[in-house]
């Protein structure tokens, strides 16, 4: 996520941090190059301009002390106007005050409105909700067939009347249903077009009209850069639009649709998808985005993350087989597949602060996939003591976990290591992926 423009902006302050002083020529140099930067992410120019004018304008007002270098001073301002153009703070979502909370999904075709949809569901799931999910979109073939194969994927109910042709009707049925108490909270999938036209925007207005939504959210593609700010422009012109959620985060490496969304549409982004699984819907936090667009990583997201993955009692037993070096190749499983519900390596790695994007760039998944099938292969005496695995019981792990005796050497390779690792930081007292607080208790 946001690769490009990360890398930009890690080049541009490693210069800054040399500055002995704030000096306007320079600044003036540096903010060409941010300017530059932000151009190539697909921000819009008059966002840019202003931007890099107000950052000028508060370094050259500030008063730096002694103890702060004068770089680091304007790589703040740069953060802070970031959090300031793409909303401050995170906006949450409207609930009603009495019977279920409604959310309308809106935008063009292709931009991943079924899949937001069920997304969403399974994000109010987890807050201890009721979720339905309503089958609106009457137009594209199959969609409200696809979206009750989500919605029984995530284990959530699903409104479809086949053969219906008003989607009105259906979404007037769906509400009912809630309202008898199936759900506190309907998300309606809406049907889309290839382009903004009177019929979308008609349809959608008199639907919005007839359910009364707390919530109509524009889903929008992030990697469309400026198309889909001009989508939202569009949309928030001829609808009572309340915010964005920004499809296919994950695969943005520039960063120009978050950026400028905010600041020209002047809709806050509620929601950021950023991967392919249902459960990878999370909260727009600005600040925390800022932080990632310029290198920092984002630590908070990442406790959070640990925080709804991790079982505590699992934890706590897992620190202490550390202490006692008691780490076999069960826990060593148990710690990937935290890791993979985390979002996975390359995920996780990108929210740890100073990583080079390189390092991110080269975990790969599939080799997690096979370490897992190597050790799901082995008999539970071999995951409690892999010293006993001879060279006969690696041929026979390769051939059940359908990969090499190579790749089983590697697997025990990588286990002793990690369980030296975390011996080693459990003596210390530091704390460890999936570990409460620190060894020591």
């Amino acid at each position: 996520m946001f690769e490009s423009i990360s890398g930009r902006f890690q080049d541009i302050f490693r210069h800054m941090r040399g500055w002995a002083q704030i000096d306007e020529k320079a600044l003036h140099a540096a903010m060409r190059d941010v300017r530059r930067a932000l151009l190539e992410a697909d921000v819009n120019y008059r966002v840019a301009k202003e931007f890099c004018a107000e950052v000028s304008e508060r370094a050259l007002g500030v008063d730096v002390t002694r103890s702060v270098n004068p770089g680091q001073e304007v790589i703040r301002i740069v953060h802070e106007c970031l959090v300031e153009m793409m909303g401050e703070g995170a906006r949450p979502l409207r609930t009603a005050p009495t019977g279920p909370t409604v959310i309308m999904l809106v935008g063009l075709q292709g931009q991943g409105k079924t899949t937001a949809a069920a997304k969403l569901a399974v994000w109010a799931k987890g807050r201890g909700r009721s979720p339905m999910l309503a089958a609106c979109d009457l137009q594209r073939p199959a969609a409200p067939e696809q979206l009750a194969v989500l919605a029984e994927g995530v284990g959530v109910p699903c409104h479809r009347e086949p053969g219906a042709s008003d989607p009105i009707l259906v979404a007037r049925a769906a509400l009912s249903r809630a309202r008898r108490g199936e759900a506190d909270t309907l998300i309606i999938d809406t049907a889309g077009r290839l382009h903004v036209d009177d019929a979308l925007m008609a349809e959608i207005a008199r639907m919005a009209e007839a359910v009364a939504p707390q919530e109509i959210l524009l889903v929008a593609d992030a990697m469309t850069g400026q198309d889909a700010v001009s989508v939202a422009e569009a949309f928030s012109a001829r609808l009572p639009l309340t915010g964005v959620i920004l499809a296919k985060l994950d695969g943005d490496a520039r960063g120009g649709a978050a950026l400028t969304l905010r600041k020209v549409a002047g809709q806050p982004i509620i929601f950021a998808s950023v991967g392919e699984t249902p459960a990878d819907l999370e909260p727009f936090h600005p600040e925390r985005m800022a932080t990632r667009i310029l290198g920092m990583g984002d630590v908070v997201s990442l406790v959070e993350k640990a925080r709804e993955a991790v079982d505590e009692e699992k934890a706590r037993e897992l620190a202490r087989k550390v202490r006692r070096s008691e780490l076999d190749l069960s826990d060593f499983l148990e710690q990937m597949r935290a890791m993979r519900k985390m979002g996975g390596a390359g995920r996780l790695l990108s929210m740890i602060p100073g990583l080079p994007q390189g390092a991110v760039a080269d975990i790969d998944e599939g080799e997690i996939e096979r370490m897992e099938a190597v050790i799901l292969s082995m008999t539970p005496q071999e995951r409690a003591r892999p010293e006993i695995i001879n060279g006969s019981r690696r041929k026979r792990i390769a051939m059940g976990s359908g990969t090499s005796v190579q790749a089983v050497n590697r697997l025990l390779k990588d286990f002793n290591a990690a369980r030296k690792m975390m011996s080693k930081a459990g003596r210390t007292g530091l704390s460890l992926p999936g570990m409460p607080g620190g060894a020591r208790r």
